[in-house]
Order: C-alpha cells, then sequence, then structure tokens
C-alpha cells in the first residue's frame, strides 16, 4: 500500500459516514456534486447496463452500485477504505463489494463495463491505473471514469465572500494539489479536511487511455439536471457557467 492510499484510508475514514448522511438523510434526494451533476453525466455514458457485468471502482458507500443493480446491471465493486465498505455493507448487503485497491484489482472476472466516478484524479500513477482496468474488461468493454475538469480544477478563489470569483494558476505545471471539505457536510462533527488530487493537463489525459490500449467513444461536460435548479438554486446558478466535471467513455481496443 502506498502513501496516497494511506491517506486516503485516513481521510474518506473521517468524512464517509458524515458525508453518505449528507447525501441520503439530510438531503434525501442527493447532492447536487453528485446526484444533480455528475452522476447523471456517468449514467447517460454508460447506457443501457441491464444485464451487464460492471465493476464499481472506488466504490465508497455504495450508492453507484445500489443504483446500477436496481435498474438490472450485475454489480460488483471495491473500495480502499474499509470504513466505506463497512457503511456499504450496512446499507446495501445484497451486493459484493469489498476492500481493494485500483492498483491491485480484487476481481479475476472480466466486466462489460468497469466506472470510477471521482476516483482516479486522486491517484498519481494513471498508467498502472489503466493498465489494471485493462486487465479486467472484456474486449470491446468500456471504462468510464469522471474527474474535475482539468480547466477549472487550477483556478483558485481570490475571495472568500464570492467564491466563484477566481484566478488561474500554471494549468501547464501537473502536480498534487488539494481541496477542502467543509464542514456543511459534517455539521461540525469533525474539521474541515484537504483532499488531495493531482491535476492532469488534457493532453496527459488523452495520450494516457491511447497509450494504455483504449479508444475514447465519448465525453461529457457536467451541466446540472433541471430538478437541481429548485432544490439547489444558488449552486444551480454557478455549475450551470462553469465546467466543474468531466466524464470520459473509452473502450478496450
Amino acid at each position: 500500500m502506498n502513501q496516497e492510499e494511506k491517506e486516503a484510508i485516513k481521510k474518506y475514514s473521517i468524512v464517509g459516514e458524515h458525508f453518505h448522511n449528507w447525501r441520503t438523510k439530510l438531503n434525501p434526494k442527493g447532492w447536487i456534486y453528485n446526484e444533480f451533476l455528475e452522476m447523471p453525466a456517468t449514467f447517460e455514458l454508460m447506457g443501457n447496463i441491464k444485464g451487464k457485468e460492471v465493476l464499481d471502482i472506488g466504490c465508497g458507500p455504495g450508492i453507484y452500485a445500489k443504483k446500477m443493480a436496481k435498474i438490472g446491471a450485475r454489480v460488483k465493486g471495491f473500495d480502499i477504505t474499509p470504513k466505506m465498505i463497512e457503511i456499504a455493507k450496512r446499507e446495501y448487503p445484497e451486493l459484493d463489494l469489498r476492500i481493494g485497491s485500483v492498483y491491485n484489482i480484487p476481481f479475476d472476472e472480466k466486466f462489460d463495463i468497469a466506472i470510477a466516478p471521482l476516483v482516479i484524479e486522486h491517484l498519481e500513477d494513471w498508467n498502472k491505473v489503466f493498465r489494471e482496468v485493462n486487465k479486467v474488461l472484456k474486449k470491446g468493454g468500456c471504462f468510464i471514469f469522471s474527474i474535475g475538469n482539468p480547466v477549472f480544477d487550477i483556478t483558485k478563489r481570490t475571495n472568500k465572500s464570492k467564491p466563484f470569483i477566481r484566478e488561474f494558476e500554471n494549468y501547464f505545471k501537473e502536480k498534487k494539489r488539494y481541496s477542502t471539505w467543509r464542514d456543511i457536510f459534517y455539521k461540525k462533527h469533525v474539521r474541515d479536511v484537504r483532499m488531495t488530487y493531482y491535476h492532469k493537463t488534457y493532453e496527459t489525459v488523452i495520450k494516457t487511455i491511447i497509450s494504455n490500449g483504449f479508444e475514447i467513444i465519448d465525453y461529457k461536460d457536467c451541466f446540472p439536471s433541471k430538478e437541481s435548479k429548485r432544490l439547489f438554486p444558488k449552486e444551480y446558478n454557478i455549475l450551470s457557467k462553469v465546467p466543474f466535471f468531466c466524464v470520459w467513455k473509452v473502450k478496450k481496443k
């Protein structure tokens, strides 16, 4: 286990329960950044998954896996954080969700589709990730992954009272960066948590895909769904104007 995986376990062990409650109990219809922004784009690119063998990479507390199983997919998944799998097994005991690393995927069988929603941006070695995913996909199988938009990711706040007044940093400098998960999710239960992600340019993302035996077959810039305009008007006003997340669909050759 490398340092970034240890870091992920530590941080998601702190925030996991609170964030799951925020999305499923305090906001029973979901949170705008997930259920109304990234998830719709990811599910759109998946297409019809009924009867498909799907691997949920970095499954967290099992929210995506449960939704996929409900519409007829045969789902398995894993996450590096034992706390996340503990929540998933408690909430969705019927699903095969295990502790495991994306650098050493804990399944031997082949899948039609693998998804990694907002997962691989927390990892530095994307070549290793894509090689591992390639191993567990059937020929012609698809890998659908979402990340923070590489352009928006290198902006930073310049005015605390107006968080979307931002300035650009160096887009071409690929490095470890941090985003802060604030106590909006935790209701003062824990302090703000700095989450790690790795900025990569579009050029690097595309070349990584191609050099590891995949071809790009679709792409989406995430746009908030209509219902979120009523539920989260302030956030909708921002997220309907900036490219916060993007989703890629690539196919194993």
